[in-house]
Parts: C-alpha cells; structure tokens; sequence
C-alpha cells in the first residue's frame, strides 16, 4: 500500500515545473518563516532539497543572514542511521553523496548530538492531517526523530500536491508536529487529539 502510495506522490510532485517548484517553495517558507517555531529556533535541522521536494535553500541563506546554526543530515545507509552535520559553507562544504542527494563533504562533516537541535525540517513523499508521512522507504527520520529533545519542533515541508488522506502507518511511525504548504500551516498534533 505504502509502495503504489508513494510511487502516485511522486508522480504528482515530479509532474510540477521548475517555475512552480520555485514559486511554492517561496510561498512554503514564508508561511514558515512566519511561525514562532522559526523565529525562535537557533540550531535548525534541513534537508537539502533533490527530485522536486520543496526547496531550503532561502530558508539555509535566511537562517546564515540570522546568525542562526544549521545542521543537515548525512544518510549512513549500513545502519540506516542519519548523522547530523553542522553546516557553515554551501559552497564549500557539500558534494553529491548517498541517494543523489548533496551531503556534506568528508573535511566538512561536523558531527553534533541531536539534542541541541531546536527545529527539525523534515522532508518526505506525503504527509497527512495527523502529521504522519510516506517517506522514501529508508525508515532514517523514523528512527532519527525519536532522538530529538522532546520539546523539538518538527515540521514537514510540502507541496499541496503531497497532502493524503491517511498515511498507512505502523508502530515505527514518527509523526511531525506541523505540516507547512504553499496554502497552509497545518497543526498536526491538534488533528491527533
């Protein structure tokens, strides 16, 4: 189910142009920026966008341009693990590493525990009202979120495109607190209750 789910997802958001990627990624950010979760966070978590997910980059040049620290993730496919680096030059600092997506390269890996992170952006396939997602099938957030400090925000990152009905879920499940769009914040531990 979770299989021909992700497979029409991604069919959706590789069906959007570059313009339109553009354009709703700006307007996600800024419906992110917006929250007190951003403004308040100082050591913020984001992936580094590939195939069509919302772009972070104005967010990762707006978080620099704040004196805030950011932090990627870098995929240790043999133990399923993420390990999390802090990131001080993206053009320095990063080549294309596991899965195609960029990583930091091996003189700039800045391991650091999870526990200082205090926001999480959190890519994925689809996400719904609950918060829980269709990821890419690596289970690496749902084994990386529950290392979190347990007041971190999480938030999801997605186009409209992505939003479902109901995730399949099952007990390794790790859903995120919030789901921001172009069109909305959504409050998802509100929609758990």
């Amino acid at each position: 189910m979770k299989k021909v789910m992700r497979k029409e997802l991604l069919a959706k958001r590789d069906g959007l142009t570059e313009e339109e990627i553009l354009h709703k990624s700006a307007s996600a950010f800024q419906q992110l920026k917006s929250s007190s979760a951003y403004s308040n966070a100082n050591n913020v978590m984001v992936y580094l966008a590939f195939r069509n997910e919302v772009s972070t980059e104005e967010m990762i040049k707006d978080l620099f341009n704040r004196g805030k620290r950011v932090f990627i993730p870098l995929t240790v496919p043999e133990t399923k693990q993420l390990i999390i680096s802090e990131l001080l030059d993206m053009e320095k600092d990063l080549e294309i590493g596991n899965f195609g997506v960029l990583e930091p390269i091996e003189g700039a890996i800045r391991p650091v525990d999870p526990q200082i992170l205090d926001l999480v952006i959190v890519p994925g396939v689809g996400f719904d009202p609950q918060g829980y997602r269709v990821g890419y099938g690596g289970g690496y957030y749902d084994r990386f979120l529950p290392r979190l400090a347990p007041n971190t925000p999480t938030v999801a990152l997605a186009f409209e495109v992505q939003l479902i009905e109901e995730a399949p879920t099952d007990e390794y499940d790790f859903p995120v607190e919030y789901v921001v769009t172009e069109k909305q914040f959504m409050d998802c531990k509100k929609n758990r209750q």
